[in-house]
């Protein structure tokens, strides 16, 4: 099993995601948790939406542990939702995420997440990416959700474990949890590969 073979790891999360914490902790995984909550999520212009999150996990990984010991596996993400040629980002107050959510609404929108993963010698990138396709919401529906979940951590404004994914999915082209932000299908079958 992959984790009795990451057993000879200290592996560290570097991310304060509850949503990746609690998926990587059902993969049997031991880990730590570091935050990495001073970086700037910001990227060199003339990036492609698949460059983006690969390179803002790079730069998790190089900012929390410039040196990873050899007895250390270092996993970083980060993850982008994409919508008419640009990043939706996290909403920086209410009024943004009910803009986000109009914008989101009716729509189909990418949801991309670039891993990185770093031992003493060895690092690996890679990126999984889903096709979300929402309902048109109405107003009272977004205003409510809004309110009572208050989604300002999440990039796109929303949670698709949370009652919007109830009622807004239609249907998902790709992996669900990768939507929540860590796929750990593929994060899986990677690490089987970059141990081994």
């Amino acid at each position: 099993m992959l984790a009795d073979k990451l057993k000879k790891y200290r592996i560290i999360l570097a991310s304060q995601s509850p949503r990746r914490q609690a998926l990587l902790k059902e993969l049997g995984l031991d880990f730590e948790i570091i935050a990495n909550n001073e970086i700037e999520e910001s990227w060199p212009a003339g990036l492609n939406k698949e460059q983006i999150p690969v390179y803002l996990a790079e730069l998790k990984a190089a900012h929390v542990m410039p040196e990873v010991p050899e007895d250390t596996l270092l996993i970083t993400a980060d993850t982008i939702v994409w919508l008419n040629g640009h990043v939706i980002g996290k909403p920086v107050d209410r009024a943004d995420a009910v803009r986000i959510l109009k914008e989101l609404s009716g729509a189909v929108h990418e949801v991309i997440t670039g891993v990185c993963l770093r031992t003493g010698n060895r690092k690996k990138t890679f990126i999984a990416s889903s096709l979300v396709y929402f309902a048109r919401l109405s107003d009272e529906e977004i205003n409510y959700y809004v309110e009572n979940y208050r989604p300002f951590d999440k990039a796109g404004a929303y949670g698709i474990q949370e009652w919007i994914g109830y009622i807004g999915l239609e249907k998902i082209e790709g992996s669900y949890y990768n939507v929540m932000g860590m796929p750990v299908q593929k994060l899986y079958t990677e690490l089987k590969s970059f141990i081994f």
